[in-house]
């Protein structure tokens, strides 16, 4: 029977989102997570004949030390844990999830940019713990400045499947929406203008990343960029953590270039205690959850079925490598 084993599969489930459709593909073994280093990984994953990971890397290493290895399914979209090169040189597919998530990433955006314009939750907790309300003298009052989305700029950097949702999403709101991307095959109906990465900076409210990390995005958001954009606009990314230049932002928030940023990933996850964001001002800073409803994990959980199914069938999709 086909060895099926899985190194860190507790963030796709942590108990809502069962593997049934998975276990069904062979023998099933699933490890909540692996960080005991590589060889731990080794002797977990020395048996098996399909490995899933999540972020636990899949080296040279582990492969050559799994004699019986004959694919790779990664529980995500990226892929970069795995050393492709010499999966390929083996042999070895890897597969990925390339699809899942493009509604529930581009809703986190306005989730983050309503945090931004309203401040809903601050605003609450004054209400409910310091009776704000309660003790204010007029009928009304808010703790920071109140926005309007309508009239307003959104610069979506990277217009692929989950820039062109945010951009759907936008134009809803009566947003003006400008888009960079060099490399897209195909643009919505819906209003919007095309722009060099400059121009996109220096006239949007609110720019949203969402390109992959490349040798030509990693860490592309650095102090020249951001000194091109409003002082009243505010970055977002949903994408990569290397895009950004992480002490520069800081300093650029600190300063007052900019007027905040929200974020949902950054460059080391978990972040370190003296990482600059955790500290600087009017900075948003979500745990990687972009990604996390119970509907995106479970269409990962299916995808990754679907995978194991037409590998076995000798039809593998989703091929990276």
């Amino acid at each position: 029977m086909t060895k099926i084993v899985c190194l860190d599969g507790f963030t796709l489930n942590p108990g809502d989102n069962p593997w049934g459709p998975v276990s069904k593909q062979g023998d099933f073994v699933c490890y909540d997570r692996s960080t005991g280093g590589e060889a731990e990984v080794i002797e977990r994953a020395k048996d098996a004949h399909i490995l899933l990971t999540n972020k636990t890397p899949i080296s040279k290493a582990v492969m050559q030390a799994c004699p019986h290895l004959q694919a790779i399914a990664v529980l995500a979209t990226g892929y970069n844990v795995v050393d492709i090169a010499f999966a390929r040189e083996k042999s070895i597919p890897v597969m990925n999830v390339p699809v899942y998530g493009t509604d529930t990433v581009a809703e986190m955006v306005f989730a983050l940019i309503f945090q931004i314009v309203r401040n809903v939750s601050a605003n609450s907790a004054d209400v409910r713990n310091n009776l704000g309300w309660t003790n204010n003298i007029d009928w009304t009052y808010w703790l920071s400045p109140q926005i309007e989305l309508a009239g307003k700029t959104i610069g979506i950097v990277g217009f692929g499947n989950i820039g062109k949702r945010v951009g759907e999403i936008a134009s809803a709101f009566r947003m003006k929406i400008l888009a960079h991307d060099a490399y897209a095959k195909t643009l919505p109906d819906y209003a919007h203008e095309m722009v060099e990465l400059d121009d996109l900076l220096a006239r949007s409210d609110f720019v949203s990343l969402h390109c992959p990390a490349l040798p030509n995005t990693i860490n592309f958001m650095n102090t020249s960029k951001l000194s091109l954009m409003k002082q009243s606009a505010f970055l977002i990314n949903t994408s990569r953590g290397q895009l950004v230049v992480e002490p520069e932002l800081a300093d650029a928030l600190n300063q007052g270039s900019i007027a905040g940023a929200a974020l949902d990933t950054l460059q080391q996850e978990p972040p370190t205690a003296d990482n600059p964001l955790l500290s600087a001002k009017n900075c948003i800073i979500t745990p990687h959850v972009s990604w996390a409803t119970l509907d995106a994990r479970r269409r990962i959980t299916n995808m990754v079925s679907d995978n194991i199914k037409s590998f076995l069938a000798g039809n593998p999709i989703n091929i990276v490598n």
